[in-house]
């Protein structure tokens, strides 16, 4: 089965790719709200996670899928009390496709300022 790997720029070091689709298996790295400079885009939790599922979504489409492929969201916080929002952002980004998640509280992510990162994995059907 061969590898393909899709890259968006945006990766820190270059041992991994934003995007890697094995088969019909879509992964998608921890993704964040950072602009191609590094910058954390998005003032709170809610506008985070709006900004990151917009990466996801083209991440995805690189590799031939959509938000409907989704099949698993890993999503890790700095404040768990952010959940309803980030939740209410989650629901309204991925219009209607229903997955299999998990939210994770975590100390701290890898650049201050951000307050939501996900991971994702889709399956192509077909």
């Amino acid at each position: 089965m061969a590898r393909q790997v899709f890259r968006d720029g945006t990766e820190v070091v270059g041992f991994y790719a934003r995007t890697l689709r094995t088969g019909p298996f879509v992964f998608v790295s921890g993704t964040t709200s950072l602009d191609a400079k590094g910058r954390v885009q998005g003032r709170d939790a809610a506008q985070q996670t709006t900004m990151t599922m917009r990466k996801i979504e083209a991440g995805l489409k690189s590799a031939g899928a959509r938000l409907k492929d989704l099949t698993r969201l890993t999503i890790f916080v700095t404040d768990i009390r952010d959940m309803a929002a980030i939740s209410k952002a989650l629901d309204k980004a991925l219009k209607g496709a229903v997955v299999s998640a998990t939210m994770v509280g975590v100390s701290q992510l890898a650049v201050p300022g951000l307050l939501v990162e996900i991971e994702s994995t889709a399956v192509i059907e077909g």
